[in-house]
């Protein structure tokens, strides 16, 4: 299945998915095309490092949300895409987007949904406390991170975990267990 990924971002979750398709992981997903709204932004450069053609269409340049989606529509369908992937991409999308994708738009997000949707999922769980923490991958739907779950792999919060770090733990290779970077560091000096 062609597969496009947009992301605004550093790319981490989009390294996730390159990385599984280039150990044969990510079948029958193919990744196609990596779109971004944040021209410069380090998904494109892991995307050109993987092969993976890009496109950059700056949201700003657009007179409203609408025409941005359907530029992007524009964009995915001139590359044969049939899977849309949300990694990191700071959007919320419109109809006119999920209309042309009809329960083919996942977005993989940094929290256990349903707590902590929208922006800054990991610091509003570290502030909240909680115990485990991990990512959803949901199918979007018009509400900010409502549409019915896929996947939520859990693991636990630990103490010195920042949001940062939070959100590389939570991104598609998450573990169930608590990731080496999360132990206390040694003191500096």
């Amino acid at each position: 299945m062609k597969t496009g990924v947009l992301a605004s971002g550093g790319g981490t979750n989009l390294q996730s998915l390159i990385d599984y398709e280039q150990r044969g992981e990510l079948r029958p997903a193919e990744l196609v095309a990596v779109g971004a709204n944040v021209p410069g932004c380090g998904a494109l450069e892991r995307a050109a490092q993987a092969g993976i053609p890009t496109f950059v269409l700056p949201h700003s340049s657009f007179a409203t949300r609408e025409d941005f989606d359907r530029a992007l529509v524009a964009e995915l369908r001139d590359r044969g895409v049939e899977l849309v992937v949300l990694a990191g991409f700071m959007r919320v999308l419109t109809p006119v987007f999920l209309d042309a994708f009809p329960h083919r738009v996942v977005n993989i997000h940094p929290a256990l949904l349903p707590s902590f949707p929208g922006i800054h999922a990991q610091k509003q769980a570290l502030a909240h406390g909680v115990k485990l923490s991990g990512c959803t991958v949901h199918f979007v739907d018009t509400g900010t991170d409502t549409g019915p779950s896929s996947r939520r792999p859990p693991f636990p919060s630990c103490p010195t975990t920042t949001s940062r770090r939070s959100a590389s733990a939570s991104s598609p290779r998450s573990t169930a267990s608590c990731p080496p970077w999360c132990k206390p560091s040694p003191p500096a000096g």
